[in-house]
């Protein structure tokens, strides 16, 4: 075997081989050339004494759509026309039988979205789609052989805050307690009142096959809402939370309620009846999908909600003032690759991303009011 020694060459005094019998989409030349631009071209293409190609025709094809001057090429003389053939059979099929070790591979896209990439987590050929597949199709278990979940706590002396706590952070106030109690709403608010509600209450679906899929990040389900009630009892659920914020706002103020496609008619119906009109119907598109059943969900839907028989503020303006806010909201979801997503899952299994949230009151509260943010529950807490 002589040494191979790589030179540089014109793509377009390549040939490809009328006899290549391996095709190659569209999308396939566009992944190879992402990731030739993210990391170089890093895998010479096989050519022949004649300047045909033996392998690499997906790579050259990127090339050329890159508009490259110059490649790596390694040329091999003195095959038959048999070797030749039986090569670039052999290139082409023997990668299409390699697997892949899920859990390996779940935990490499981990800890590449914990880094400060200098290139995009698609350039290495994985969808933002098949990459949220293989985290949720990874091993049950983490690298200890157990599965991770929000630990159960040893006793009531383990748990960092208890049922009661009111905790002081600057502006805001934040209990621990449950919306669905009055009490506890009059106390979390004090002398104030709210000009603005943004709540997240449990959607009645289990947490795990929903929410939580077969990654290494688990959650327990909730204590209540997590698809055990009926109709019937979950929008009683729904009506005591909205009831206990509307008699703790200013005339005018505007509800917005997360909920997902399964109950948003019943959202709708209690909405209207406690609080008011549905003057909007929001949905936050996140930037890859969830689980699903026969799609997979990349949205969660607010109800947007208006104070009956007192006018509601509106901050957009249909873009008077030069905004251009729509009723759909694009921020990234818990799932997506970038840094601080596995502390928000281990956190917390349906986070809302504070943005969304300052965003939303923003529209609609007059500076320096108070908005109030109910999590109905009583809902898993991080101990």
């Amino acid at each position: 075997m002589s040494d191979l020694q790589i030179t540089y060459r014109n793509p377009e005094g390549l040939s490809e081989n009328p006899r290549n019998a391996r095709t190659h989409r569209p999308q396939q030349i566009r992944q190879i050339a992402r990731s030739i631009t993210a990391f170089g071209f890093a895998n010479p293409v096989l050519i022949d004494e004649a300047d045909q190609l033996i392998a690499g025709h997906d790579r050259l094809a990127a090339a050329k759509a890159l508009g490259f001057e110059r490649v790596p090429v390694i040329q091999l003389p003195g095959l038959s026309d048999a070797q030749k053939c039986g090569l670039m059979l052999a290139d082409n099929r023997i990668a299409e039988n390699a697997g892949w070790d899920l859990q390996m591979l779940a935990n490499e896209i981990s800890d590449l979205s914990q880094l400060e990439l200098d290139f995009d987590i698609e350039d290495t050929g994985f969808g933002m789609g098949e990459i949220d597949l293989v985290i949720g199709d990874g091993d049950d278990t983490d690298g200890n052989g157990e599965p991770e979940s929000a630990p159960e706590p040893e006793s009531a002396a383990a748990a960092i805050t208890q049922i009661g706590d009111l905790w002081t952070l600057g502006a805001h106030r934040v209990l621990c307690g449950n919306a669905r109690s009055s009490d506890d709403v009059k106390r979390v608010m004090g002398e104030g009142v709210a000009d603005g509600v943004f709540t997240d209450p449990p959607y009645n679906v289990p947490i795990r096959g929903h929410v939580s899929g077969k990654g290494s990040v688990k959650h327990r389900e909730f204590s209540e809402a997590s698809g055990e009630m009926s109709v019937e009892a979950f929008e009683t659920f729904l009506s005591q939370t909205l009831q206990n914020a509307e008699v703790n706002c200013l005339p005018g103020a505007v509800f917005f309620a997360c909920m997902d496609w399964r109950h948003l008619t019943g959202l709708t119906e209690v909405g209207a009846a406690v609080i008011g009109p549905l003057i909007n119907l929001c949905v936050w598109v996140k930037t890859n999908g969830g689980m699903g059943s026969l799609y997979r969900s990349q949205h969660e839907l607010v109800g947007v909600f208006a104070w009956a028989g007192a006018p509601h503020r509106n901050n957009v303006q249909l873009g008077r003032y030069g905004g251009n806010r729509t009723n759909v909201w694009r921020y990234h979801g818990v799932n997506s690759f970038r840094v601080g997503r596995i502390e928000e899952l281990r956190a917390y299994p349906t986070s809302k991303l504070v943005a969304m949230v300052k965003d939303a009151l923003l529209d609609v509260t007059r500076r320096g009011t108070l908005p109030l943010i109910p999590l109905p529950g009583p809902v898993p807490v991080p101990v």
